[in-house]
């Protein structure tokens, strides 16, 4: 390991529309976890602890908001001289259409950069998203990777059957992956991609553009039809017959989609699920310093968590509070989370809701219902976009989306 050079690309994504109005105006990296944290900071965390230091940071949608949150890398030490950590914005007259501007698909957007990886030269290159809670050390699936001579390694974990058709299925034989179906209609595994992948470098830039060369013909001008890497590249690779799958150990999450970004946090609310507080692996991140919590006369607060700088007055139940969230006397936020500077005013309740920062929930107001909790229905999760205000008594039907700055 000390003699390799390992390169980490953090794909960040396009506009996170599965999140609808929560992503209008950020990117979903972005999006604030367990009150104090952002999805970014896990991968970055990960490489960080896992002693990877070349890390570059793929930008798409919103940019800025990814920009200001990563710091330079400060809080990850990835702020260096050499290394350290880069961010890859789409550019325009590097190459031909295919090569130029906003990518349509993860495996495109590698093409995209191919140049840049084959001038880093890395022995070994890591792809990951950027919206998994997780605890993990890439330096063991990168010591599998290279101990089985594979040209992929593909990170796995199990879900339960029902949830699989949200992920790539993986089916492999003694670790050897014999199948890889890109969110498959009627799923026969319940093992899954967990979108961390370790590449043979030259071998993904030769199948990349191998692939580039069959498709092209038949996309439009611009889209090298490479889209997601569960398209084409995972599948060609895997017919070449050296995929390999490593199993990830503890828990992992997608947030992409409201009703299991809501349950990632339940999840959390009374176990630290071997990811938030382990000694020597700390979620690193960059937060303004606030004052402590204040838990006043009267305040209910059940399984819960509450972010520095927040005032609670009235009852948090299964719920979590960003830093800097008021619930005044006779509130009720429950199975909910509630992001940065956001009020809910007295006699107000929210139920199975996300509530973006800066919003105000009126005096009276009702959002959602009690019955909604717990849906596996992405379509029953209530969202609330930034700066919305909700009226004194109105009522948020179960499933609404508020855009941001919404006055209803």
């Amino acid at each position: 390991m000390a003699h390799e050079r390992i390169l980490a690309i953090i794909q960040a994504g396009g506009a996170g529309g599965r999140m609808d109005v929560l992503t209008r105006e950020c990117a979903k990296p972005t999006l604030p976890f367990a009150g104090v944290y952002r999805l970014l900071d896990f991968p970055l965390s990960n490489l960080t602890h896992s002693g990877i230091s070349d890390v570059w940071l793929t930008v798409q949608f919103q940019g800025s908001t990814l920009e200001e949150q990563v710091a330079n890398g400060r809080p990850w030490d990835l702020d260096r001289t050499r290394g350290g950590l880069r961010l890859l914005m789409p550019q325009e007259g590097t190459g031909s259409m295919d090569e130029d501007g906003f990518a349509q698909g993860n495996a495109d957007e590698l093409f995209k950069i191919r140049d840049q990886i084959r001038a880093f030269d890395p022995d070994v290159l890591a792809v990951l998203s950027a919206d998994h809670v997780y605890r993990f050390d890439l330096t063991d699936a990168v010591n599998a990777h290279r101990e089985s001579g594979a040209e992929c390694t593909v990170v796995t974990t199990d879900v339960a059957l029902k949830d699989a058709t949200d992920h790539a299925t993986v089916e492999h034989d003694g670790g050897k992956v014999t199948l890889f179906a890109h969110k498959p209609d009627e799923p026969t595994t319940t093992t899954v991609a967990t979108e961390i992948f370790v590449y043979d470098p030259s071998v993904l830039i030769e199948v990349l553009e191998e692939l580039h060369r069959e498709l092209a013909a038949d996309s439009e001008a611009g889209d090298t039809g490479l889209g997601d890497f569960g398209e084409h590249l995972l599948p060609r690779l895997v017919e070449r017959g050296r995929v390999m799958a490593y199993e990830l150990p503890g828990y992992w999450r997608d947030l992409g989609q409201p009703h299991h970004y809501l349950q990632a946090h339940l999840d959390m609310l009374t176990e630290d699920k071997g990811v938030l507080n382990q000694p020597g692996w700390p979620i690193l991140t960059l937060q303004p310093q606030r004052a402590a919590a204040r838990l006043l006369g009267g305040a209910e607060v059940v399984d819960s968590m509450v972010s520095p700088g927040s005032r609670v007055a009235g009852s948090v139940i299964r719920s979590v509070l960003g830093p800097g969230v008021v619930v005044e006397r006779g509130a009720t936020v429950r199975d909910s989370v509630v992001f940065a500077d956001s009020v809910v005013e007295e006699g107000a309740r929210v139920d199975w809701t996300v509530v973006d920062s800066g919003c105000v929930i009126g005096a009276g107001a009702i959002v959602s219902s009690p019955d909604a909790a717990g849906s596996r229905d992405p379509d029953r999760a209530t969202l609330v976009g930034r700066g919305s205000s909700v009226g004194r008594g109105v009522r948020i039907d179960v499933g609404a989306r508020l855009e941001p700055g919404t006055t209803a």
